[in-house]
C-alpha cells in the first residue's frame, strides 16, 4: 500500500508576510512544496492531502489541482478553529490556531494508510523522503506503535534573519526518539545558538543536536491519539488562548506511556528553509544549483 502525504498548509506566514505556502521559488515558478511532492512520487507516495485554512481552497486547488491531475491523488482537509472532537467547546475569544497536531487530527477522514507528515514551506530533500517511504512500506510500519521521523542537525535549520522554532530531540543509541522539546525563540549569532526560554533567558546549544523540522511518518492509530489528546489539551488551556497542540507534544506523550516508539531516520539530504522574506533569495539560490545539477528538471510539471 502506498503511503500517503500530509502538508501542513494552513499557517499563516506572519514573519514571512505573505503565503510563502505557494510564493514561486523554482525557474517555472514552483513553490517549494512542488519539490516536496515530487520527491514524495518518485519515492512511492501515491496520495498528498493539503491540510489548509477553508480560505485557501480555491488558490490551492487553481495551482495545485491542475498541474498534479495525473501525477498524483490529491485531496484537501480544512483546519478551522471549530474542528473539533464533540463535546469539546472553543474558548470565545480564541483566535490562534491550534497547532500542527490538531492540523494532523483533522485529516483523519482522508487517510487509512500509514502517512507522512510535512511542513509546507521546508524543503527536505530527494532521500529523506526515500527513507520515510522506505519504512512506510515496510512490514515494520504496519504495527500501530511503530512510528519515525526524519532528522536533522540543528546547525544546519537554522535562518540567519531571526528566531526559529525547532523540536529539539534526544534519542537512545539503538535510534529511538526518547524525548522531543520544542524550542519556540532559537537564534544563532556571533556568540553562538541559544534558545530564549518563557523567561527571556537564554540557554546555550552546541548545534549538533537532533532536530525535528516536522517530518514524521505515522500508522494511522496516530489520529486516534491526537483526538484523545486534544480534548484534554483543550480542558487544560481554556484560560490560555495561545497554547497550541504539537506534535511533538502527542509523541513525547505517547513514548512516555509506552504506547508507541519512535524512529529516527538518518537522511544525507539537506534541509533548507523559508521563515523570513529574508531567506527566499538564499532558497531560490540553492532550488537553482540543484536544478543546474540535475537533481530536479527544470521544469517540474509536464
Amino acid at each position: 500500500m502506498k503511503p500517503t502525504l500530509l502538508i501542513l498548509a494552513a499557517g499563516m506566514g506572519s514573519r514571512y508576510g505573505s503565503l510563502k505556502q505557494i510564493d514561486k521559488f523554482g525557474p517555472n515558478g514552483e513553490a517549494i512544496i512542488d519539490y516536496s511532492i515530487y520527491d514524495a512520487i518518485q519515492a512511492g507516495f501515491g496520495k498528498v492531502v493539503f491540510i489548509i485554512r477553508k480560505s485557501l481552497e480555491d488558490d490551492f486547488r487553481e495551482i495545485f489541482g491542475k498541474k498534479l491531475q495525473g501525477q498524483v491523488e490529491v485531496d484537501y482537509v480544512f483546519q478551522e478553529l471549530d474542528a473539533v472532537p464533540e463535546g469539546v467547546s472553543v474558548p470565545a475569544d480564541r483566535t490562534k490556531p491550534w497547532g500542527t497536531a490538531h492540523a494532523v487530527m483533522v485529516a483523519a477522514p482522508k487517510v487509512n494508510e500509514p502517512c507522512a507528515v510535512i511542513n509546507a514551506d521546508d524543503f527536505y530533500g530527494a532521500d529523506s523522503f526515500k527513507q520515510m517511504a522506505d519504512y512506510l512500506q515496510s512490514g515494520v510500519a504496519e504495527d500501530p506503535k511503530n512510528y519515525c521521523m526524519v532528522g536533522y542537525q540543528l546547525k544546519n535549520t537554522l535562518s540567519d534573519h531571526g528566531y526559529v522554532s525547532r523540536g529539539i530531540c534526544a534519542k537512545s543509541e539503538e535510534g529511538y526518539l526518547e524525548s522531543i522539546v520544542e524550542r519556540t525563540h532559537i537564534t544563532k549569532s556571533e556568540e553562538g545558538i541559544a534558545y530564549q526560554d518563557g523567561e527571556g533567558q537564554k540557554h546555550p546549544l552546541t548545534g549538533e543536536e537532533v532536530a525535528s523540522m516536522n517530518f514524521f511518518g505515522f500508522h494511522p492509530s496516530i489520529f486516534t491519539h491526537c483526538q484523545e489528546q486534544f480534548t484534554d489539551f483543550v480542558k487544560e488551556n481554556q484560560t490560555n488562548i495561545k497554547a497550541e497542540f504539537f506534535i511533538p507534544t502527542v509523541v513525547n506523550n505517547l513514548i512516555n506511556s509506552g504506547e508507541a516508539q519512535l524512529k529516527v531516520l538518518n537522511t544525507s539530504a539537506k534541509w533548507f528553509g523559508v521563515t523570513y522574506k529574508e531567506d527566499k533569495e538564499i532558497a531560490v539560490e540553492r532550488i537553482k544549483g540543484l536544478v543546474e545539477a540535475g537533481e530536479y528538471p527544470e521544469k517540474l510539471w509536464k
